[in-house]
């Protein structure tokens, strides 16, 4: 087929009057799909169940050292975990602190300690308006935590290798720009490793504030679905190569390796910042939940025993996106009308479509009973300046859901392309 745009007006005509047929039979179908967030599927949770085995009443319920898991103290988590996420992280033991289940939480705190304590220096709140640096397409949460706390967010949009570098150093001149969010493996949604050349370059960098934070929240770091890992340069030994360890503060957690909802968050850090988070969290918690330590600890001994899970949930996810770019691959592909790529890992696939379509695209799917993320989600304060993006999720429904779901968002694609190019 021709595309579109090569489509004269009598073509483009009897396209859409096609397209509009198959989506009027979609409509009656009565489909109820959600692949609004990356959800693990049950059967990705079901590799867990065992973790629940490890600590019974009847088991030694002491860590290595002797801790009785049962009681409070630990502060910063268990030293078996200590060192599995130092592994995962390459940092430091010393350098890691483990919490509870979200990694978003530890992100939300550091914030707030900064806005009302500061990084080292003022409080963030008393020197003006805080400005952060937001890649995009990116993570709405992060988003959500700079809205909240009335933080100015300037989008940084990607290449191939990770945030645009030279942008970046540009707008760090400005003092108020006091942090920066990455996802820095198999980035939400684009699925992007950051190359060795952005790595040292934002190790490299020479901020305005010397307050400024790089918040790196590798939540897929260990995350691969198609092939091996992607290898990526480790930042916080780039940050002390460069005479600035405090730069950048690690994140990540088991969300998608074990639970979700029970899983275990780890953060990294030079020393000046684990003392003040530790100091902050001396006046939150006595300390985090044991025994949820004690089972990751005993279920994932090691970053070998970490690896062979991520190959099963590997497995897991492979089917389900390679139904989903299937039918990206055959419906869309060729007609110009949008652009996608396989990622390597994580969780999403990112498609663009043309400007001015993606807000209507996600409606119609909507309409026809296929949940998908907001369009402009992927953006600072909701807004997609070309409303062109959106994440798909393939995680948690089937595979044979996902050829369903997917060949109704590429009728809708077509269908509100067409719109968009029959008006013209």
């Amino acid at each position: 087929m021709k595309q579109y745009s090569q489509m004269t007006a009598t073509e483009l005509q009897a396209e859409y009057n096609a397209v509009k047929q198959k989506y009027d039979e979609l409509l009656g179908q009565g489909l109820k799909l959600d692949m609004s967030r990356g959800k693990p599927g049950p059967d990705q949770l079901d590799l867990s169940v065992g973790m629940l085995d490890t600590v019974t009443s009847s088991t030694d319920l002491k860590s290595r050292d002797g801790v009785d898991c049962r009681n409070y103290g630990g502060l910063d988590g268990l030293t078996e975990l200590k060192e599995l996420f130092a592994d995962i992280l390459e940092v430091p033991v010393g350098n890691v602190i483990v919490g509870g289940n979200a990694s978003l939480n530890m992100m939300f705190d550091t914030i707030s300690q900064a806005m009302t304590h500061g990084m080292g220096g003022e409080p963030w709140m008393k020197q003006g308006t805080v400005k952060f640096l937001c890649p995009v397409p990116g993570y709405d949460r992060h988003f959500g935590i700079c809205e909240y706390f009335g933080i100015e967010m300037i989008n940084v949009p990607y290449t191939d290798e990770g945030p645009d570098m030279d942008m970046v150093e540009e707008l760090i001149k400005d003092e108020m720009v006091k942090g920066m969010w990455c996802v820095p493996k198999y980035s939400n949604p684009d699925g992007i490793v950051y190359s060795d050349r952005v790595v040292k370059r934002l190790a490299a960098m020479k901020p305005a504030a010397d307050d400024f934070r790089i918040f790196w929240d590798n939540a897929y770091v260990i995350h691969p679905i198609f092939g091996e890992c992607d290898k990526m340069l480790g930042i916080y030994d780039e940050c002390v190569k460069a005479g600035c360890p405090d730069k950048v503060i690690m994140f990540t957690s088991t969300s998608k390796i074990t639970f979700p909802g029970a899983g275990v968050a780890a953060m990294a850090a030079s020393d000046a910042n684990i003392e003040r988070i530790k100091k902050r969290m001396n006046y939150q918690t006595i300390g985090p939940d044991k025994l949820n330590h004690l089972r990751h600890a005993r279920f994932l001994p090691d970053i070998k025993a970490v690896r062979e899970q991520m190959s099963k949930h590997a497995a897991k996810m492979r089917p389900k996106f390679e139904a989903v770019l299937t039918v990206l691959d055959r419906e869309l592909g060729g007609l110009g009308i949008a652009r996608w790529k396989k990622p390597n890992g994580g969780y999403f696939i990112s498609m663009f479509s043309e400007k001015g379509c993606a807000k209507r695209i996600v409606g119609l799917c909507r309409d026809a009973g296929l949940i998908l993320t907001s369009a402009g989600a992927t953006y600072p304060y909701g807004i997609d300046p070309d409303d062109s993006n959106i994440r798909i999720a393939p995680s948690f429904p089937s595979p044979e859901e996902l050829t369903q779901a997917a060949e109704l968002l590429c009728v809708a694609t077509r269908l509100a392309t067409l719109e968009l190019f029959t008006k013209r």
